[in-house]
């Protein structure tokens, strides 16, 4: 559910804004790409780093997170554009728009709190909503429910073995497929409680809840995010100017490896040098006053040639 300020949305809190504002380096006159804009914490500070002459492409496959970040972005008073759109189409958004380079790309990549507390959108275990976890509600793409109640009992095993790293996969899987038989699991509530069933007495009261993998794998099969993000590294890439930079914020192994691996793979052909030696991580004040920061990692990668 949101919760509305003074009529406006609670405004998401960036992640790690000032050590992407610290490594991207920007001046006035630059042109710079947030890829994953959601409520436009981070936009709004490039945006106002970039001014006067700078240019901000804003791109989210969320509507909603464009709208609120519409209403952060106008305050700036700098020249930018939304994009509604998946993050994979950065090729074909940067040419219907003229861009051939720009000077740095920034991507988040995850759910805002703001997609966390909406239940509607069934990311969250801890809301009863439908089963949906799609980022764009507009996409006809199969969502969380069609998964859980249709893909075979192998599929859903490894779909959260592979993209939940869950321990117990195969044990989850034959009894969702057990109980789904009897009765269709529509809500994050049901799916929740079916969970709980399976899981271990000590996992059901431990520091991370036995259904927290389970829904980040099937987010990630619903949105094809791992197959999404190594579209768009490339393509972020090739965009960059000499000396631009491409700064990603991952949550989980799945995605830092990835980010990893295609940015050694730049190092050693000689295309681009690494910034960051470690990935940078939060610390601990600012994952005392922004919970979902706690796993963030921030790499980012300089192009050279």
């Amino acid at each position: 559910m949101r919760r509305r300020l003074a009529g406006a949305f609670r405004l998401h809190k960036p992640v790690l804004l000032d050590d992407v504002l610290s490594q991207l380096k920007l001046r006035p006159g630059h042109v710079v790409v947030d890829a994953t804009v959601g409520s436009g914490g981070h936009a709004q500070a490039i945006l106002e780093r970039i001014q006067p002459g700078g240019y901000l492409v804003a791109i989210d496959q969320d509507q909603e997170a464009l709208t609120r970040a519409q209403e952060r972005l106008k305050s700036v008073g700098g020249p930018y554009i939304l994009k509604h759109s998946n993050f994979t189409r950065l090729d074909e958004i940067l040419t219907s728009l003229n861009l051939s380079q720009v000077n740095a790309v920034f991507l988040d990549i995850g759910f805002s709190s703001d997609q966390l507390e909406d239940s509607n959108r069934g990311f969250s275990f801890l809301r009863d909503g439908p089963l949906d976890m799609r980022m764009d509600q507009t996409a006809a793409i199969k969502t969380a429910a069609d998964i859980v109640n249709k893909a075979r009992e192998r599929e859903l095993a490894t779909i959260f073995s592979e993209f939940g790293e869950e321990r117990h996969a195969k044990r989850m899987a034959h009894r969702i497929a057990q109980d789904r038989e009897k009765k269709p699991i529509h809500t994050t509530g049901e799916l929740k409680e079916l969970i709980e069933e399976v899981a271990a007495p000590s996992r059901r009261f431990g520091r991370i809840h036995p259904a927290t993998r389970i829904f980040q794998a099937l987010r990630i099969a619903v949105n094809r995010e791992l197959e999404a993000l190594e579209q768009v590294l490339p393509q972020a890439f090739e965009r960059l100017l000499s000396g631009g930079k491409l700064a990603v914020i991952s949550f989980h192994s799945l995605e830092d490896r990835l980010v990893k691996h295609f940015f050694l793979k730049q190092k050693y052909n000689g295309r681009g040098k690494i910034l960051t030696r470690k990935p940078i991580r939060p610390s601990a004040m600012e994952v005392e006053e922004n919970p979902r920061a706690r796993s963030a990692k921030l790499r980012v990668i300089e192009r050279v040639l």
